[in-house]
């Protein structure tokens, strides 16, 4: 089992992942950062296909955010709009690579949180996540396009099944597929006090949310990241799965000195666990 870490750090940020006790490492991420407009882009994605194309796919997911940044696409576009142009181009990557290949399947999941000024962006597919919390207490996180997702939303299963259901990693959306692809946004303003948490199934399914919070608001982000994924690798065990986390907390003076406003919205219900959903 690779308990080796990489690790990425930008102002604010913290990132790294793991092999876990995987034979590859198929979760990859990226942590871009332009000072003179204090714009964020973190983008992280968990790959699968089989006989290195989940490798291949999370590679390429990464490769795509790096272009559109470089190329200044998010200067231009609104901040969903870009996110969905990412995903979008990067599903399209995955399908080109995929004819290149005689076994295996390149697909993955993605989530991408983009801060541009006051505004802050998410997209996502698949059963990566984002979190966000106030101190330690978790407001809100997207919801999986899981099967085990689902049957919990039918109240079928609770929220404590879905980390260990065998429906869990039953995806209903991906990156890379045959389907035209479906990304689920979500936008809002910035609220002071937050901080937010980028992680991949081998994160989330090993972490409580609780311990989620407590690691995010560690004043040593690099540090806490560390434990995480040294947490989470412990507890996945020899078969456990890759492991990758970005800690996000924005620091009054930091990225934007204003009083943030709330930016989840929502229906929920008693006791379940709040949802991150598209603000107008």
């Amino acid at each position: 089992m690779d308990n080796s870490i990489e690790f990425h750090a930008l102002p604010s940020v913290a990132a790294g992942r793991a092999q876990g006790g995987r034979d590859t490492q198929q979760d990859d991420l990226v942590c871009l950062h332009d000072p003179e407009t204090q714009t964020y882009l973190l983008v992280l994605a968990d790959g699968m296909g089989g006989d290195g194309a989940g490798e291949l796919a999370s590679q390429g997911v990464i490769e795509i955010a790096r272009r559109l940044w470089e190329q200044g696409t998010w200067r231009r576009q609104p901040t969903s709009l870009f996110l969905e142009s990412l995903c979008q181009a990067a599903h399209a990557e995955l399908c080109r690579r995929r004819q290149g290949l005689v076994n295996g399947a390149p697909h993955s999941t993605i989530v991408a949180l983009l801060i541009k000024g006051e505004r802050i962006a998410w997209a996502h597919v698949g059963d990566s996540r984002l979190y966000r919390f106030h101190g330690r207490r978790c407001m809100g996180r997207t919801e999986d396009h899981s099967l085990a997702q689902l049957k919990y939303r039918r109240g079928e299963i609770s929220e404590h099944e879905l980390a260990t259901h065998v429906d869990q990693q039953q995806l209903l959306r991906g990156l890379g597929g045959a389907d035209a692809l479906e990304v689920e946004h979500g936008s809002g303003d910035l609220r002071r006090g937050s901080a937010f948490v980028l992680c991949s199934d081998g994160a989330w399914t090993q972490l409580k949310d609780e311990e989620l919070g407590r690691f995010a608001q560690r004043r040593d982000q690099q540090e806490a990241v560390r434990e995480a994924i040294h947490l989470a690798v412990e507890r996945g065990g020899a078969g456990g799965d890759n492991v990758s986390l970005i800690f996000v907390r924005p620091r009054f003076g930091g990225f934007l000195p204003t009083l943030w406003r709330a930016m989840f919205s929502g229906r929920q219900r008693d006791n379940a666990q709040a949802t991150m959903q598209n603000e107008v």
